[in-house]
């Protein structure tokens, strides 16, 4: 008799309500260890908030539906986004059902009497909710048992970011919804409208970006304690690039410009190339520096803001080593030149200095040399190597001379002032297929 009795009483503390409990002295017991709602205590008599809706049973549906209050922050440094969001939820108990067509509002504070969701926010980084002037909570009951409990909440939410093709880039963020401890069996999470359940998002004005578009998912979370059901709100920012266009792009394109206009100066004119070239770099430089103190250190991304900056230090670099060039090269074909035109009267000297011995000695040398090499003609840079009294390692010495002779002489600059006149064509010519490459790989690639 003793265990029928202890039987009755276990199965009566774990059923959802204790309406079908016959003993009244059980029904008192367990009323009076279990607190009621205010003016509801005849309806939740026996309610046990530790036991979800249908326990044991089919799981609960839980609706849920956001409000896109602001994202106040995207930081690209820490990969994340900072939002305030009102979260909504719905479900049936049906231990709550009373009769009529009136809904009621009670105290948010009642929440802790009944039954609620463990939802969360995955990979949410910090989070609280909002308590002034109280805990900005709402529970709304109807009279079918359908419970309204609505949140709001400022969370940080990690975002990965490809910042490749930054600031001409376009991120894809997520806000994701799950249970914590309840799986697929004990709750199933729904959108309540769609697409149509998340609101605000389309109307945020945000400072450096544009919301594409955005659209919501339904799945599920394996893990290795079960699976679990996972709301997703995908949304996609479009950075907006004016900004940088007029703050990095134009500046950089400019300093470039500038450094052509060395080209129109004379090559004599050696402090004002000079300064312009090393005054351009100077300033690349520290566009540079200023565009990556924005980003943090540890970003190892190459940007596509990086590529073009590199781009336009290279033509400001290139256009100070070309006046490099063509200065050495005219100052060396000035040394040339500077033992013929010395005074008549010095080489007239010279060769009265001259005697016949030395004369006649010079030209017994050449002509033995005639006989030796009948077949070599020297010229100032290339020798015939055609003889046939030359052994193979001559030959081959000979060839490999002329080579290098056709070699340099190809590099080398005949007229300095050529390299100017080049340089006025060649330079705005390829910045401008560089950059037409640039901007079409970026923006359509």
């Amino acid at each position: 008799m003793f265990c029928r009795y202890f039987c009755f009483l276990s199965l009566c503390l774990f059923l959802p309500t204790q309406r079908r409990c016959s003993l009244g002295h059980i029904s008192d017991l367990r009323s009076g260890d279990t607190a009621s709602l205010p003016g509801f205590e005849n309806l939740t008599m026996g309610y046990n908030k530790y036991l979800r809706p249908y326990f044991g049973g089919e799981p609960v549906q839980i609706a849920m539906s956001l409000d896109i209050a602001s994202i106040s922050s995207i930081s690209e440094s820490d990969m994340d986004y900072t939002a305030t969001i009102y979260l909504r939820q719905r479900w049936t108990d049906p231990r709550l059902v009373f009769h009529g067509n009136k809904s009621f509002t009670l105290d948010a504070r009642l929440v802790e009497l009944l039954w609620v969701p463990d939802t969360y926010i995955v990979e949410s980084k910090r989070s609280f909710l909002h308590d002034v002037t109280v805990g900005n909570r709402l529970i709304r009951l109807f009279s079918n048992g359908t419970i309204l409990y609505a949140l709001r909440i400022t969370t940080t939410v990690a975002c990965n970011m490809d910042l490749s093709k930054y600031p001409m880039d376009t991120q894809t963020c997520r806000l994701q919804l799950e249970s914590w401890g309840y799986d697929e069996n004990d709750v199933v999470f729904t959108w309540l409208r769609g697409n149509d359940s998340v609101h605000g998002i389309e109307k945020l004005r945000l400072s450096q970006y544009t919301v594409e578009r955005y659209y919501t998912l339904v799945s599920k979370s394996q893990q290795e304690t079960g699976s679990y059901p996972r709301l997703i709100l995908q949304f996609e920012l479009r950075r907006n690039v004016l900004y940088f266009i007029l703050e990095t792009y134009v500046p950089s394109t400019l300093l470039v410009m500038l450094s052509w206009v060395s080209f129109w100066i004379t090559l004599d004119s050696v402090p004002a190339r000079t300064c312009i070239g090393v005054t351009t770099v100077l300033s690349m430089t520290t566009l540079m520096i200023g565009s990556r103190s924005s980003l943090s250190k540890t970003n190892c991304f190459i940007k596509a803001i990086d590529v073009y900056l590199g781009i336009c230090f290279s033509f400001i670099f290139g256009a100070l080593v070309e006046y490099a060039v063509a200065h050495y090269s005219s100052s060396q074909k000035c040394a040339a030149k500077a033992p013929q035109e010395g005074p008549a009267n010095e080489l007239t000297k010279e060769m009265e200095e001259v005697n016949i011995t030395n004369i006649l000695n010079s030209s017994i040398t050449s002509y033995k040399r005639k006989i030796s090499f009948t077949s070599i003609e020297i010229s100032s840079d290339n020798v015939n190597c055609s003889g046939l009294t030359m052994k193979t390692h001559e030959k081959i010495k000979c060839v490999l001379r002329n080579k290098m002779h056709r070699i340099i002489g190809y590099f080398t600059i005949q007229n300095p002032s050529n390299v100017d006149h080049y340089s006025k064509l060649l330079f705005p010519l390829f910045f401008m297929l560089v950059n037409v490459f640039y901007w079409a790989y970026y923006l359509y690639f």
